[in-house]
């Protein structure tokens, strides 16, 4: 479950956040930009629901674990009762897009750049959950004539620092075992069952 989401409806000028908070941090480090040059985008794979082209489009940005496949359910759901069109894209390094060894924020935000006006979808309503949410931010700040309005879910926009747990977790993930041939329910009651040792010996935050 999502426990938080704020949304913004974006003024002329855009939004007024600190640029550094977001356009200085990459999520992996980046290895274009330098010397002043901007990001090189890469062609992102993304699912687009047919809906009415006179209203905003809905676009989905996933989180740091996900993919566009998380927003099958909800993104149907909304282009039905809203008639809108709805685009899910797998970020660079996730999904379906290509891999690329620059994985800073500054870069996610060139793609969508690159993609939503090719899509003819601008502005456009942004929801990004988690690193989706910092990289929709980042795009509201550099093109926010691109973004009509923005939904930031489960992110804020400050700095912050990485849990001590994080190398943990992603460790326990990765040694997750689920046989292949299992139904999804199926599978997820078996990540449960491998991951619970882990969680249960976290103290809460």
């Amino acid at each position: 479950m999502l426990s938080w989401a704020r949304t913004w409806r974006l003024p002329c000028g855009g939004l007024q956040l600190s640029r550094t908070s977001l356009s200085a941090v990459p999520v992996a480090p980046s290895s274009s930009g330098r010397g002043g040059a901007e990001p090189r985008p890469v062609p992102l794979s993304y699912k687009l629901l047919d809906g009415d082209a006179g209203r905003p489009a809905l676009v989905f940005l996933h989180g740091l674990f996900g993919c566009k496949t998380n927003f099958n359910s909800i993104a149907q759901a909304l282009a039905r009762q809203t008639g809108r069109r709805v685009l899910t894209v797998d970020a660079r390094n996730h999904g379906d897009s290509p891999h690329s060894p620059d994985m800073s924020y500054e870069a996610m935000s060139q793609d969508l750049q690159d993609l939503l006006p090719q899509l003819g979808l601008v502005p456009c309503v942004l929801i990004g959950h988690s690193m989706g949410g910092k990289t929709a931010m980042l795009l509201a700040l550099q093109r926010p004539e691109l973004v009509e309005r923005l939904v930031a879910v489960d992110i804020s926009p400050v700095e912050t620092t990485s849990s001590a747990d994080f190398p943990a977790y992603m460790a326990a993930m990765k040694a997750i075992d689920i046989p292949h041939e299992v139904s999804r329910s199926c599978a997820r009651k078996l990540a449960d069952k491998q991951l619970s040792p882990l969680i249960q010996s976290q103290p809460p935050s």
